[in-house]
């Protein structure tokens, strides 16, 4: 029997009270499969206002607000998840579904109280209940989290972790939480969320800002793409080969750009000039955006740019891949890298032959269909190549810059933004995840050194601002010369950096686009380099900018250097003549330079291909030194200031090797 016909049969006895519950189901989820809700919609509206007395309602009237819910009928599917929850109470999958429509409306408060009532209704936990229980804290932290209710929703995952503490997705959120609230250690284990577990889960970026350990840094990201994002189910491998053979010589090479930012965010500040630059005698620019459905300045600035645009948002994995591969792409820029809102399964089935990491993620993605990373001789020296599993590539200077970005005409006063006239004013606009309670007590020796100084960052929540504050005073330094910036239009916030003094950077995620802008704006830069990426990209803006001297190696030169430009202001002011005469010669803001250099990375990356020397990715061990990096203790010292790091591993490893017999690999030994 066709499907149409068994729909048919299907509908006419719903109708006469003859279709058991799991024949129903059964053919439901065969025309769902179709592609015909509207058809599966009818069937269980039929069987419902038929079988009226039917014991197994609930779970009904639950099935067919899931169908709802799909086709985005969600009014429907909010009354159809009302009714199996007041004909069943104690039947949970409702209350979880119900508060995912809720959210969906936009309808956050509402959704957190039903998912609070299984919370409550399972207080006891016990076999199946286990699972709605956690799921329904994972939520209520996630539309928390989202609303900036950060200390509940730190206690909800936290709850949720109580219940199961294998859940990386909820460990990711919940360091992320203790890291913008600046609540410190940020790795504080409780129950069965050990430290190990703890690290173990920890996301790329946050354990970016948390340590700089770049050996960790590679095995986290290893370890998130084989676990997350998994192999793909096919890739498109084999076909490039045949494509190269049809490929005629000498032609422009065709790159994408795959990124959810080319917008107005960081990533699409920093690169919408490069895509005006490129030499279209060389290259064919296809741009495939995967971000938010957004229209502003920047992207409308960018969307033209491109030979080709293409939104690959609303495509699945398999139909976005499809499509890079029709269109014959090259070589694949991922300027996302794990980071919200990138694709990795699109990248994982290989859509073109070259893939490369640049710009959006700072350090190694681990992960087998990434062939190189774009760097400079600074962040990534030749002698720590051993912790990046792609090929390194290097430019003169790693970061682009927009030379046509906007700033405000109207510069605010310091009195207008709450900052004393006659202050020191030092600051720093990285957001406050990546200040760490050892930056803070540096910044605080800082001010205690230096009369009449304030500390100007950029605003948070309120609680997080107060216990900035509160943490100032611990340090005997008076709350009030803790001052916040509030949220501004980037041409705005870009004005007003001229009402600083001294950009002091964090570490070990230091600044980035942050340290662009207030070197374009005239406002001197003082960083500390460490190992991995992160710490090192500020140090390169530095250095190409013409100020290396503002980079320092030690914690002790970094505060001596912020106090002696804090009592020096002659020495600040010929600071900020070297960056404004420098600004339209210098290698940061040289684009044009940039993005010929890039196309001639292009070309090497492309001879590589074609002389079959494509870089394979060397994985090796990387589970093994991700376990014993989770378990290593870092809440009282700072990777950065331990001598011969790699001792670490080394010493851990050696132990473990007595058992596991594990290969002598070169990053740890020589041959």
């Amino acid at each position: 029997m066709m499907l149409a016909e068994r729909y048919a049969d299907a509908l006419k006895r719903a109708q006469e009270r003859q279709l058991p519950v799991g024949e129903l189901i059964g053919i439901a989820d065969q025309i769902t499969k179709s592609g015909d809700t509207a058809q599966t919609i009818a069937l269980y509206r039929a069987w419902i206002e038929n079988n009226s007395d039917s014991g197994l309602l609930h779970a009904i009237y639950f099935n067919y607000g899931v169908v709802l819910t799909a086709a985005n009928e969600l009014t429907a599917a909010r009354a159809a998840h009302a009714e199996a929850i007041r004909l069943k109470p104690d039947f949970y999958p409702p209350y979880i579904n119900l508060g995912h429509v809720l959210d969906r409306m936009g309808a956050g408060g509402d959704a957190v109280l039903q998912w609070q009532q299984v919370v409550n209704r399972l207080a006891v936990v016990s076999g199946e209940n286990i699972n709605f229980r956690q799921v329904a804290l994972k939520q209520i932290g996630r539309v928390l989290e989202r609303g900036f209710l950060d200390a509940n929703a730190e206690e909800a995952l936290r709850l949720g972790l109580d219940v199961n503490p294998e859940q990386n997705d909820v460990i990711q959120h919940y360091v992320s939480l203790r890291q913008r609230q600046c609540k410190w250690p940020v790795i504080a284990p409780f129950g069965l969320a050990t430290r190990e577990k703890l690290l173990g889960g920890i996301s790329a970026l946050s354990l970016a800002a948390y340590t700089d350990d770049p050996f960790l840094q590679l095995a986290n990201g290893y370890r998130y793409c084989k676990n997350v994002i998994g192999k793909a189910k096919a890739t498109f491998d084999g076909v490039h080969p045949a494509r190269l053979k049809s490929r005629k010589p000498g032609g422009r090479l065709k790159i994408g750009y795959l990124s959810s930012d080319l917008r107005e965010h960081a990533i699409g500040f920093l690169m919408s000039e490069v895509f005006e630059l490129h030499d279209r005698s060389k290259v064919e620019i296809y741009l495939y955006y995967c971000g938010i459905p957004q229209d502003d300045e920047v992207k409308a600035r960018i969307k033209p740019t491109g030979d080709h645009w293409i939104d690959v948002g609303p495509m699945s994995d398999e139909a976005a891949a499809q499509r890079m591969v029709d269109d014959e792409i090259d070589i694949l820029i991922d300027v996302n890298g794990y980071t919200n809102g990138a694709r990795m399964k699109v990248l994982a089935m290989r859509p073109a032959p070259i893939i490369v990491n640049w710009l959006g993620f700072p350090g190694s993605m681990g992960s087998p269909h990434h062939h190189y990373i774009i760097s400079d001789d600074f962040i990534i020296p030749k002698e720590s190549e051993i912790f990046y599993s792609e090929k390194v590539m290097r430019l003169p200077c790693y970061q682009p810059n927009d030379r046509r970005r906007v700033v405000a005409k109207n510069v605010p006063t310091r009195t207008d933004v709450g900052l004393p006239e006659d202050a020191m004013v030092f600051c720093c606009f990285n957001g406050v995840h990546k200040i760490t309670s050892f930056t803070w007590k540096r910044w605080m020796s800082i001010l205690a050194a230096v009369p009449n100084s304030v500390l100007w960052l950029l605003d948070s929540i309120q609680t997080t601002n107060e216990r900035l504050k509160e943490l100032a005073k611990q340090h005997g330094i008076a709350s009030e010369r803790i001052i916040f910036a509030g949220k501004r239009r980037n041409a705005d916030h870009l004005a007003r950096y001229v009402l600083a003094d001294l950009f002091l950077d964090t570490v070990p995620y230091g600044a980035h686009t942050t340290s662009s802008d207030a070197l374009w704006m005239g406002v001197p830069v003082l960083t500390l380099v460490g190992r991995s990426f992160a710490s090192r990209v500020c140090g390169s803006l530095v250095k190409s900018a013409g100020m290396e001297e503002m980079i320092c190696a030690t914690p002790e030169e970094y505060v001596a250097k912020a106090i002696a430009l804090g009592k020096a202001a002659e020495q600040r002011a010929a600071l900020r003549r070297r960056l404004q005469a420098n600004r339209d010669t210098c290698v940061l803001f040289n684009t044009p330079l940039l993005v010929s250099k890039l196309e001639g990375l292009y070309a090497e990356m492309w001879k590589d291909y074609t002389d079959g020397k494509l870089p394979r990715a060397d994985l090796a061990n990387l589970d093994v030194y991700n376990d014993i990096g989770s378990a290593i203790d870092r809440d009282d010292i700072e990777t950065m200031l331990v001598p011969n790091y790699l001792d670490l591993y080394r010493e851990r490893l050696a132990a473990q090797d007595r058992y596991a017999m594990l290969p002598r690999d070169p990053r740890l030994w020589t041959r």
